[in-house]
């Protein structure tokens, strides 16, 4: 019932944005080009007019969805929310200009600048009307749907939790009904229990309600069946949340394939559009970086050669997605026959580093040629650090959910490595670092650790 509603509730916002984005786009047409402002070159054609405002509302939306503003968080204060707004639409606005350089004729960026300034104004302006409306409407009391829930344990008080939290969607928990000793009056997370769940006739005849959820645990099931039996001679919506929420990992979520529902405990985050999304990124920018680095690459490998004998680069075998294994790449750092007595982790006085290769690892510049692992698609730019397969099932034994890091591709670097978490640092540690950024990825989000890392974030005491 929720999915539902949240789509209607984000089909409004995704509406409005494109109606005050529109508007925006007019006004600072008509600010730029007919308003007191001089303008040098004459007015830019229709079609380049209406392009831009095509380019500009097929870009704004998908960065407010990346930056999550379609997405019903209840913990986001007002000014919270104006400011992710004020974020994705200056991202966007730098999309906009790069992509109208480099595939066509500059369009004014000018009145870019005024559409940027008024797009936030009027975005914010609009969610946050909505923000205001919708509290104003179920204060007053008015279209509300009524829940009873069916069961007072965990799994029903995490639906009473969710319920509340919600509000916005117009549902209200009015009761709940026990399979336990609760008496009648007894409060369940401030709700009132109205019943046993043997009652529920009597209960719906004494209070009509909208909505029925069935949350009763895995042990208490054989009580589900006669309930069933029981509401299937009501006209009262059933809905049954599974006792599973436990097991779920990863972007589970229930899906429905030929028309069979499926509960999916474990997903994949990167599928789709999105995947498609984060390639091209990845190579668009891997290829950037080649370039731009290449000076910096053809020293470091001068350097490389002149100061130790061996190989320039040094491949190392790595766990990647789906625990494929990889060949990493780096400018070699150490002696040639630095692992003749087994692998080893780096440590802050590695012995086995050569002179130039301390000066390499504690900037960062070993991991250059990865770019290329980008590029072949065995990396992405951000993700999970790679491990050696030696070590990795240790820490799957020691470290619970370790195995999910290799949900995605992993990265040159990542958001456990621009907070300080490198080299012998807590695994754990990494890992809930890890596992955050999987859970909350977006475009957005790689970007953040793409800048953050070329505005220090390599350098780290823990880099050896």
């Amino acid at each position: 019932m929720f999915s539902r509603f949240q789509r209607f509730y984000t089909s409004i916002k995704v509406a409005a944005d494109v109606v005050m984005l529109t508007g925006a786009f007019a006004l600072a047409y008509a600010t730029r080009f007919e308003g007191p402002i001089p303008v040098m070159y004459g007015l830019p054609a229709w079609e380049e007019t209406l392009l831009s405002l095509a380019t500009v509302l097929l870009v704004f939306p998908f960065t407010y969805q990346q930056a999550r503003l379609y997405v019903t968080n209840r913990a986001r204060t007002h000014i919270g929310e104006v400011f992710e707004v004020f974020k994705a639409t200056v991202m966007a606005t730098l999309i906009v200009v790069a992509l109208t350089y480099f595939t066509r004729e500059r369009y004014s960026r000018l009145m870019l600048a005024f559409f940027s300034g008024y797009a936030f104004v009027g975005v914010s302006a609009v969610r946050l009307a909505l923000r205001a409306v919708l509290s104003e409407v179920r204060r007053r009391g008015y279209n509300l749907k009524s829940v009873l829930v069916i069961g007072t344990g965990e799994l029903g008080q995490r639906v009473i939790d969710t319920v509340e939290g919600h509000k916005e969607l117009g549902f209200r928990v009015t009761g709940v009904l026990t399979l336990g000793d609760e008496r009648p009056g007894a409060r369940v997370r401030d709700i009132p229990v109205v019943g046993h769940v043997k009652d529920v006739d009597a209960v719906l005849d004494a209070h009509p309600v909208d909505q029925v959820v069935i949350a009763v645990p895995l042990e208490q099931q054989a009580a589900v069946k006669p309930l069933m039996e029981q509401l299937a001679l009501r006209t009262v919506d059933v809905k049954v949340v599974p006792d599973l929420y436990q097991y779920v990992t990863l972007y589970g979520g229930l899906e429905e394939f030929g028309g069979l529902p499926i509960i999916s405990l474990q997903g994949d985050p990167m599928t789709g559009w999105n995947m498609v999304a984060k390639r091209v990124f990845d190579i668009l920018f891997a290829l950037v970086a080649l370039v731009v680095s290449a000076p910096v690459m053809g020293l470091v490998a001068i350097a490389v050669k002149l100061t130790s004998r061996g190989p320039l680069l040094y491949a190392q075998e790595r766990m990647g997605m789906d625990g494929r294994t990889f060949h990493i790449l780096k400018f070699r750092t150490m002696r040639t026959d630095a692992e003749a007595s087994g692998a080893l982790m780096a440590s802050k006085d590695d012995p086995r580093r050569t002179p130039i290769g301390t000066f390499l690892r504690k900037y960062s510049l070993d991991e250059l040629p990865q770019f290329f692992n980008v590029l072949t698609g065995d990396m992405s730019l951000v993700g999970p650090r790679p491990e050696r397969p030696v070590f990795i099932e240790e820490f799957k034994r020691q470290i619970p959910r370790y195995h999910l890091r290799h949900k995605v591709k992993a990265g040159i670097t990542g958001w456990a490595q621009i907070n300080g978490l490198r080299g012998q640092t807590s695994i754990q540690k990494r890992i809930e670092y890890d596992l955050y950024y999987i859970e909350n990825w977006s475009l957005l989000m790689d970007l953040k650790i793409l800048v953050r890392t070329a505005l220090g974030g390599f350098l780290s005491k823990n880099a050896y």
